[in-house]
Order: C-alpha cells, then structure tokens, then sequence
C-alpha cells in the first residue's frame, strides 16, 4: 500500500534534488548568461544618450546660461554644447558596439557629472532633507538629480563589468590579446 503522506527522508531528498538543480541552473547561467548581461544596460544608455545628443543637435544652445563646474567653466558654452553633443552621438554607437566600452563609460560618467552639477542639482539647499527633495525626476523647486544619478551608477556598472560576451570590445581581445578583452570589454 502506497503511503499518501510524505516522510522526512522524502522532504530532505526533494529538497536536496531541488537544491542541486538550482546550483547546476545558476552555475550554468553564470557561465553562460552574464556575459550577456552588459548589452541591456548599454542599449538602455545609448538610447538616452543618443535621445540627448538629437536633442542639441536640432536645438538652440541653452548652455550660455549655465554655469559650469572647473574646468569646463573655462570653456566657450559653444564649445562646450558641442563637445556635450558631439559625446552624446558618439559614444552611444560605441555603446551599441560595445567599442571602447570603459573609456566611453568614464567619458559619459564625466559629462553627467557635471550636467548633475551644472542642471540638475538644486540651486540650494540647507539640509539633507531638502536635497532628498531634488531625488526627482521632474524640478519642483529641488533639483532633479534622480535619472543622471541613475545613469550614473548604470555607467559605474558598465565601467566594472566591461562591455561583456556582445561586443566588439570581447572580440577584439580574444583576437589581438589572447583572450584578454581590450579596451574595456
């Protein structure tokens, strides 16, 4: 007669087989999958980045009413909205290509960096509190500092991880540095 309760012996032999699966499933995708992983952030980037870059391009510079972090307070606002724009088309096609990944991320880091400065951090703010506030995406008066920020930490990951198993960057170290990614990947 077949029992229709499950002993302890059962349970332990379940979860053990479970728990097994489970590693063998994760080793796998570790192996295989994160490799991958870097496309989707990079996609995301270049489409913002690119969406920013068309902006300026079809735009007027609005730049000559900013005031900018040193050094680029140093530079012509023509010269700056060009370089910002000019970064902004470029480095999302070497972000889909995944060329030069961690030099474009450093480079990108860079110009959110002082676009958080120069735009999107509040004109002032007295107390921790009150800077939380411009954790917004829309300005009411705070700041709005979340999607650079946002960008920013995608872009850190990008710079750490490298470009990964979709690129160029992965190719191009497998065949000019013997299986060591090159510039990034």
């Amino acid at each position: 007669m077949i029992s229709d309760t499950l002993t302890t012996a059962d349970c332990r032999c379940a979860f053990s087989q479970t728990k097994r699966f489970l590693a063998k499933f994760s080793f796998g995708l570790d192996r295989r999958a994160s490799g991958y992983a870097p496309i989707f952030l990079r996609l995301v980037l270049a489409y913002e980045f690119a969406e920013a870059g068309l902006e300026k391009l079809m735009g007027d510079n609005w730049f000559a009413d900013l005031t900018f972090p040193f050094p680029f307070n140093l530079l012509s606002a023509d010269l700056t909205w060009n370089l910002a724009m000019g970064l902004e088309l470029l480095g999302p096609i070497a972000l889909v290509l995944g060329l030069a990944t961690r030099l474009v991320s450093v480079a990108l880091m860079v110009l959110t960096v002082v676009a958080i400065a120069a735009v999107h951090w509040p004109a002032q703010w007295q107390t921790l509190a009150e800077l939380w506030q411009g954790y917004a995406i829309i300005d009411k008066g705070f700041g709005n500092y979340k999607l650079p920020l946002l960008y920013l930490l995608m872009l850190a990951s990008l710079f750490c991880s490298g470009a990964g198993w979709l690129s160029l960057d992965y190719w191009l170290g497998r065949k000019f540095f013997n299986g060591h990614a090159a510039m990034g990947g």
